[in-house]
């Protein structure tokens, strides 16, 4: 990461996007071209979207769950208002004029009504909603500049109020179109293209704003003065002027000054603080903006917002002073609650944003553990954040471990830069400062991993006595401490902003590891007590990995019979003397170092062995070499008792091997991950799991579910951690022999692989896994998953007991969708078989729910993945998803880079016509002909399949694929593919039993084109005609209840009509006696073809008046 720049001191505030809204769009099917949200509104309890279809969600905003649908068929929802003082109230307009009024009802727990409905506006776009700040009103503006009203009827006004149905008011009607409404304290306020107009509903007296006309679309708002210095004064309102002016008004109307930020905002732009991209602030000085502010908000404390479909403006006017803008694109509308931003964008997609003041961000950052966000922020705010004030919230512990949970190989420049943030840090107060540096002068401490303070005193210091027995009381309180549970608080999204800032102080107190107070701080009883039970907690658990190291080790201790008894407890030992071990210690060393010279012999042979070109590319002579290799490793590194993975009796557990020592196992872990992902934690001590298991891993257990191997023998041993500790040099040539071993057992038919001594693929992945490199194993278990699936089964199991002790997957036991992707997301950069092993917890916990959010870690995890973990049905709607989440014109280009290989495009379409279909006699007769009208039916993956069909393809190919479509009864993929086919035959023969004359007709349909094909169209009219003509009857189905369109029947009459308009009435009933059928026509067709006529002449006398007319010209020119 490049250095960052700093920003300017006058700068305090950011826009921050902590929290992603993908997975809810995307929970709601809101996220595909055909559906997706078109207006938005919030309030202190709501999140209400409306849809292109009708549709309002209400999402509740704790925890993001949806309470209700409110559907609508008179268009789409362009407006969305929730009631400011009662909750229960939501107005809607759609997009044909109408305006409804919701009464939800949840307190009386009744179903929710329509209580007031307003027709006023019908034909007209309605640009703007308001409701009355104290009464059930709810003031309309549309595009014809009228401004109406109507009340809400509910029973909470009173006995029979709620059978009453008010009428709607027109208040007046401006000049041009309404921009925006607002209300406040009995007065409207209405900005139009030319205007601003201030109308005092109860007396019905209207103003104007200024005198001064503008022309576009220009917002205004009321400001209250209601905190600060300005409490007691009168409401303020905000105008919008040309070129970047906003004129401060009177509660009366009267202008009382302009505020010109035009010059204001030529600073560069304020970087957007979130997870989604890199913070970067570009110092260069940017051009004075002339912006036309289409809308005016109210935000949080004394500030006004405005935007543009690039950027977002807040601005201090009471100051007159720019607090931020930043640049977001393609905004569309925002709704505001406080200090929180809802930004809708023209793609349909949300962005949840906050104001906040950059110690605030930061303080936020550290609590969702983004360590290098907030390290940026703090390098780029470097005049707030070193600031006295600033302690109160990001003590300097915080920012030192800040520091130190940051990569030096990924973050080198960022940790420079932090060490200088540190280096002018201003302590809190002088009080504290004292105290600190008295303390500091005869102690020191630091912070253990577990978040405790050590302190290290001098000799003969105050502190240390105080410190031993400090020791020794949290010794002797050990087992009181056992009766008290203490809980984690969870990492909650804050909803209301004020009653977060409120919690914030006190979460970061007690909710964060690494800032425990010290012993000068003031601490509550339950905090003190929970950290000497963490310190006391942390001195057993390293003792007992000692203990169990010594005891578990094969080369220090004989392992007991299991005849003689079950498998050793972790519990019940005897320790061995310390001479005793000491001296076996030093007689196993000679016979260790034997045997690893050994192995890095016959390693460093096979590897000079397979880097000759003709040993590579032969499998044969491949083989031999890691065969040779393969005893070896056996004997050093394979288990202590190969018969007990063979299908004797066993002493191992259901998820693998013996537990192996913690050190080695943790030694090991670190290595294999550091390879594979750097956001993941090194694997704890497995025996301490078998010590101390928990009811989430026991129910972790059993949802895993062991693969059997194909000669029906109980499954080997799954080792995922090296029983011997291993360098890293010999450690990476094993793993390329290792895997390339694993790579030739899979495929053995294909490279032909056999010979004695040969170990079968699954069983060297169970055995060898902590040997072998991760992604190359998880692209190997795509390629012969379908073959052997217990490969695929082993492989997700050894990922899911590396990833254990990550935190994320105690996120993902809690049952929440959104806190885990949030979670997942924060992983980042990601690597694809951790990532790959959670998103398995997932998908068992949540199902499609979960695969329909999987898109968002593409191409991190491709498709092929999904196919392998989820059910057909549920990666068919991944896919679906997938392929929406782009654009309209990359979508075909996109799915078609998805068929690697080409055999999963008949795949994917034979699984696309059998889920969400309609059923199979709805299409196809009993003959197996195409059912009348049978193509009107929607086909749930409809855009998948036109997409799959489409794409281009060899002959073979396309021949398949109109098979499988005709078969499932897909008639306009059928018809599509006899296109490209040249099957126009068949094409013309399925147009006439469908009986759609509009499959004749451009774009999508088969035009006829030469006069034989009409001709021959004709003639299969009217057999087709001879067919149906008794199953009319019997169904009463044609013209007898009027549900057809005789217009719309492919009919020798409609299709001689059409033909005439191409070659004439003449032409066209000539053909029609060659094809021999006889035809009698309507009035209607006879009056068709006689103006086909009289055009026809009229044409030929017009072109005629023109050749001649030019061939006169021509001669004149010619003389």
């Amino acid at each position: 990461m490049p250095l960052l720049a700093v920003v300017p001191e006058n700068h305090s505030h950011v826009l921050g996007e902590f929290d992603c809204l993908d997975p809810l769009l995307s929970a709601l099917r809101l996220d595909s071209g055909r559906l997706k949200c078109t207006s938005l509104a919030v309030s202190r309890k709501w999140l209400a979207l409306g849809t292109s279809a009708g549709g309002l969600h209400l999402i509740q905003r704790e925890g993001w769950k949806q309470r209700l649908i409110l559907t609508h068929k008179e268009g789409s929802i362009t407006q969305v208002e929730c009631c400011p003082h009662d909750e229960d109230f939501i107005a809607i307009a759609t997009s044909q004029g109408l305006v409804v009024v919701w009464d939800l009802q949840l307190e009386r727990r009744g179903r929710p009504e329509r209580v007031s409905v307003s027709w006023e506006h019908r034909g007209q776009g309605i640009t703007s909603l308001c409701w009355d700040t104290g009464s059930l009103r709810v003031f309309v503006g549309d595009t014809g500049g009228k401004v109406s009203f109507l009340r809400a009827g509910s029973s909470k006004l009173g006995k029979g109020s709620a059978f009453v149905m008010f009428p709607v008011q027109t208040i007046t009607t401006v000049d041009s179109r309404v921009v925006q409404l607002g209300h406040q304290d009995g007065r409207l306020l209405v900005s139009s293209l030319s205007r601003c107009y201030l109308c005092d509903t109860d007396r019905e007296k209207f103003w104007r704003v200024g005198n001064k006309e503008r022309d576009g679309e220009y917002g205004a708002c009321f400001f209250p003065q209601s905190r600060g210095a300005a409490v007691g004064q009168p409401t303020l309102l905000y105008c919008a002027r040309p070129g970047s002016r906003i004129w401060e008004a009177s509660f009366s109307g009267e202008v009382l000054s302009t505020h010109q930020f035009k010059q204001l905002l030529a600073c560069p732009p304020i970087p957007l603080i979130s997870y989604r991209t890199e913070p970067h602030y570009n110092p260069a000085q940017k051009s004075s903006q002339s912006i036309a502010f289409p809308k005016l908000l109210y935000l949080g404390d004394q500030h006004l917002l405005t935007w543009t479909d690039s950027a977002i403006y807040v601005f201090t006017p009471q100051s007159g002073q720019v607090l931020l803008w930043t640049e977001i694109k393609d905004v569309v509308d925002i709704a505001v609650y406080r200090s929180e931003l809802f930004c809708l964008h023209g793609n349909g997609r949300l962005s949840h944003l906050s104001l906040l003041s950059a110690e605030r961000c930061v303080e936020r950052l550290l609590r969702r553990e983004s360590w290098p966000l907030a390290a940026a922020v703090c390098c780029m705010f470097q005049h707030t954040i070193t600031t006295s004030r600033a302690r109160k919230s990001i003590p300097i512990d915080r920012l030192e471990h800040l520091r130190s949970q940051l990569s030096p190989s990924m973050h080198l420049e960022l940790i420079g830069q932090l060490e200088e943030v540190i280096t002018k840090l201003e302590p809190l107060d002088s009080a504290s400062s004292s105290r600190r540096s008295s303390i500091s002068s005869h102690e020191s401490f630091n912070v253990l991993d577990c978040g405790i303070y050590r302190v290290i005193s001098r000799r003969g210091s105050q502190s240390d006595e105080e410190t031993s027995s400090l020791i020794n009381q949290s010794m002797s309180e050990e087992e009181r401490l056992k009766e008290f549970g203490f809980g984690q608080e969870d990492d909650q999204v804050d909803h209301d902003l004020q009653s977060s800032e409120r919690l914030e102080g006190e979460r970061s107190e007690h909710g964060l590891q690494f800032h425990l107070p010290l012993s000068f701080r003031p601490k509550p009883p339950r905090i003190a007590l929970q950290a000497v039970k963490d310190s006391v907690s942390s001195f057993v658990k390293k003792t007992t990995e000692k203990i169990n190291t010594l005891q578990m080790n094969t080369e220090l201790w004989p392992r007991p019979d299991p005849r003689e008894g079950g498998p050793a407890d972790g519990l019940n030992f005897t320790a061995p003397s310390p001479d005793d071990t000491e001296n076996e210690v030093y007689n196993e060393m000679p016979h260790r170092e034997t045997d690893m010279r050994e192995l890095r012999s016959a390693t460093e042979r096979a590897i000079s062995q397979i880097q000759d070109p003709l040993v590579l590319l032969d499998p044969a002579c491949l083989g031999e070499a890691l065969l040779e290799w393969l005893p070896v490793l056996e004997r050093i590194l394979g288990p202590e008792d190969p018969g007990s993975a063979d299908g004797g009796h066993s002493n191992l557990d259901g998820l693998g091997e013996e537990r192996w020592d913690g050190e080695h196992l943790k030694a090991c872990s670190e290595q294999s991950q550091e390879s594979s992902c750097s956001s993941e934690e090194p694997t704890e001590s497995v025996t301490e799991e078998k010590k101390e298991e928990s009811p989430e891993l026991k129910e972790d257990q059993s949802t895993e579910k062991a693969p059997v191997v194909s000669d029906g023998n109980p499954p080997e041993p799954l080792r995922v951690g090296s029983p011997k500790p291993l360098p890293s040099d010999l450690l990476a040539d094993l793993t390329q022999l290792a895997t390339l071993y694993l790579e030739l057992s899979c495929f053995p038919k294909q490279v032909g692989w056999g010979g004695a001594g040969a170990v079968g693929g699954t069983a060297f992945l169970r055995r060898y896994f902590f040997l072998l490199d991760q992604e190359r194993v998880r692209r190997m278990c795509l390629l012969c998953y379908q073959e052997q699936p217990e490969a695929q089964s082993s492989f997700m199991e050894a990922m899911r007991e590396l990833t254990r002790s990550s935190k994320v997957v105690e996120v993902i036991q809690k049952g929440d969708l959104l806190k885990s992707l949030r979670s997942l997301r924060e992983l980042q950069p990601w690597s694809a078989p951790p990532l790959l092993a959670h998103l398995h917890r997932l998908y068992e916990a949540h199902g499609e729910l979960a695969v329909r959010s999987f898109t968002q870690f593409y191409p991190t995890i491709p498709p092929a993945d999904i196919m392998a973990l989820a059910q057909r049905s549920h990666f068919l709607a991944y896919l679906d998803n997938l392929v929406q989440s782009q654009t309209e014109e990359q979508r075909s280009s996109f799915l078609g880079s998805l068929l690697q290989p080409e055999s999963l495009r008949q795949d994917w379409l034979e699984l696309a016509l059998t889920h969400d279909a309609p059923q199979l006699f709805d299409t196809i007769t009993p003959d197996r002909q195409p059912r009348w009208h049978s193509h009107c039916f929607s086909w749930g993956y409809g855009r998948l399949l036109s997409l799959l069909v489409a794409l281009p393809a060899d002959l073979s190919s396309k021949q398949k694929m109109a098979e499988t479509c005709r078969s499932h009864g897909y008639w306009t993929g059928y018809l599509h593919l006899c296109c490209e086919l040249q099957r126009r035959t068949e094409a013309f023969s399925t147009i006439c039993r469908l009986d759609d004359i509009g499959l004749l007709e451009e774009p999508h349909g088969v035009v006829p084109q030469t006069l034989e094909e009409w001709k021959l169209l004709i003639q299969l009219s009217q057999q087709c005609s001879r067919v149906s003509e008794p199953v009319a009857g019997l169904n009463g189905s044609s013209l007898a209840n009027g549900s057809a369109d005789c217009s719309r029947q492919v009919s020798p009459e409609n299709l001689t009509l059409r033909l005439a308009r191409t070659v004439g009435p003449d032409r066209a009933l000539a053909a029609v006696e060659e094809c021999g059928v006889q035809l009698v026509l309507t009035p209607h067709a006879t009056l068709v073809c006689e103006l086909l006529r009289v055009a026809e002449k009229r044409q030929r006398a017009v072109i005629q008046t023109m050749l001649e007319r030019c061939d006169r010209f021509l001669w004149s020119q010619h003389a």
